[in-house]
C-alpha cells in the first residue's frame, strides 16, 4: 500500500516539475530562453540541456547501469549547444519521456531494488528523490530566469504576489 502511494506521489510531483517547467518557458520568446542573466549564469536553455543529459544518464538502463554513463559529457551540457526553441523542447520532451519510461513501470518490487548513480549504491527509492530534487531545483532556476525576463509582465504559475488571501478563501469555499 505505501509503494504504490509512493509511486503515485513520485509521479505526480515529476508531472507537476514538468509543468512549472513548460509553463515558465511558454511564456518567454526564444531569446529570453537564451539569455544569461550574467556571464557566470546559465540561460534556460543550458539549464534545459543539462536536464536533458542528467536524465537520459540517470534513466537509461536505470537497473542495470550507473546512473552516471560513461558516454554523457556533463561540462559539455554546460555550453551555448542549444540554439533555438525547437531544440529546446525536444530535449526537454526526450529527457522527461526517459524518466517516465521508469516511472510509469516502476512496481513495489523494484522500490526494493538498489541502483548506482557515480559508483555510490542508492535504494531506488532514495535514487527517485535525488532526482526529484535535482529536477525541481533547476526548475526553479527556470522559472527565476523568467521573471527576470518578463519582470511585470510575468504570470505568476501558484499563488500570484500579495493574492494569498484569496487563494486560500476559494479554497476554503470549495470544501
Amino acid at each position: 500500500m505505501i509503494s504504490k502511494q509512493y509511486i503515485e506521489s513520485v509521479k505526480k510531483r515529476f508531472l507537476y516539475y514538468k509543468s512549472v517547467g513548460e509553463r515558465a518557458m511558454q511564456q518567454l520568446t526564444e531569446e529570453q530562453l537564451l539569455f544569461k542573466p550574467s556571464q557566470e549564469s546559465n540561460s534556460i536553455a543550458i539549464i534545459v540541456n543539462h536536464l536533458y543529459g542528467n536524465m537520459l544518464s540517470r534513466w537509461t538502463n536505470f537497473y542495470t547501469e550507473d546512473g552516471e554513463k560513461e558516454w554523457r559529457n556533463r561540462d559539455n551540457e554546460f555550453e551555448d549547444i542549444i540554439l533555438s526553441s525547437n531544440d529546446l523542447y525536444k530535449k526537454w520532451n526526450r529527457g522527461w519521456t526517459s524518466v517516465f519510461n521508469i516511472i510509469d513501470n516502476i512496481t513495489a518490487e523494484d522500490l526494493q531494488k538498489t541502483v548506482f548513480i557515480r559508483g555510490e549504491e542508492h535504494s531506488v527509492i532514495d535514487a527517485i528523490n535525488r532526482q526529484l530534487t535535482h529536477y525541481s531545483y533547476h526548475i526553479g532556476q527556470i522559472v527565476y530566469i523568467g521573471k527576470i525576463n518578463k519582470d511585470k509582465q510575468w504570470e505568476s504559475l501558484t499563488i500570484p504576489k500579495g493574492k494569498s488571501k484569496e487563494y486560500n478563501k476559494r479554497l476554503k469555499n470549495k470544501i
